[in-house]
């Protein structure tokens, strides 16, 4: 099986467009649609004709080009069971624990409510890709505007399970502030400032912080490290439960 070729762009300010193409069957998927124009030129430039759209969630800066897609391609869109009747052009529904198959790329479906109530992830097993959009980003995660912290500390926690290698694909370039967010409430840790001072190097010269891996964000995202103890004693939070330390990062930076 050869391996799929991925080309990452930016759409609209800050949303990433991501194109996976198989090159034994010549599907290429686009992960969300955030805006025609890009996704376009991108296919163009590489020679790929987009045969689906793996739609994460409802929001219009993730569908916004699907209707047109389709047209000009005929793709199948895919998207969340719980979101259905909000994704324009939606063909087929997924939920939590489905899979199915692009070309001979098993794709498995973790749904990750918290951002939106049905948001989904795309893990590619065997390839070790997720897809994850707005739930988990570098250094961050997704607002909370449909699911309360409870729910989204969960799906974050779904998907720390998964190997550490896994390259992680997010939505959005927003981990220059994450970075300098996390510093503030995980101040002492080395791998943390470490990679920080890497972000700002590679966002002054103009460069993608995508894609990241799991370990990395285990390490460093305080998003995924609510248990931690020196991030408890920095909040004064260290008889709470996983669920309030995580609720209480999620406000502050919402603050920041």
């Amino acid at each position: 099986m050869k391996p799929l070729e991925l080309d990452v762009f930016l759409c609209r300010t800050d949303n990433f467009g991501v194109l996976v193409h198989d090159p034994e069957t010549g599907f290429t998927a686009a992960i969300d649609a955030p805006e025609e124009a890009p996704i376009l030129e991108a296919a163009t430039r590489r020679g790929w004709k987009i045969t689906h759209i793996f739609t994460t969630h409802h929001h219009t800066d993730h569908v916004t080009a699907n209707l047109a897609l389709k047209e000009q391609f005929g793709c199948e869109i895919i998207g969340p069971i719980n979101e259905a009747i909000a994704i324009p052009g939606l063909d087929r529904t997924m939920a939590d624990g489905d899979s199915f198959h692009f070309g001979d790329h098993t794709v498995n479906v973790i749904e990750t409510p918290g951002h939106t109530a049905g948001h989904i992830c795309y893990h590619f097993v065997d390839d070790k890709l997720l897809f994850a959009a707005d739930t988990l980003f570098a250094l961050g995660c997704g607002r909370l505007f449909e699911r309360p912290a409870a729910d989204m500390w969960h799906s974050l926690q779904k998907l720390a399970v998964l190997p550490d290698e896994t390259a992680v694909y997010f939505g959005h370039e927003y981990t220059l502030s994450n970075a300098r967010f996390a510093l503030t409430v995980d101040p002492d840790n080395e791998r943390l400032k470490s990679r920080a001072a890497e972000i700002e190097a590679l966002r002054a010269d103009g460069k993608f912080t995508i894609p990241t891996t799991l370990g990395l964000e285990k390490e460093t995202n305080p998003f995924l490290r609510a248990a931690d103890p020196a991030i408890r004693r920095n909040l004064l939070m260290e008889g709470k439960t996983n669920e309030e330390v995580f609720a209480e990062i999620r406000k502050r930076k919402d603050n920041f």
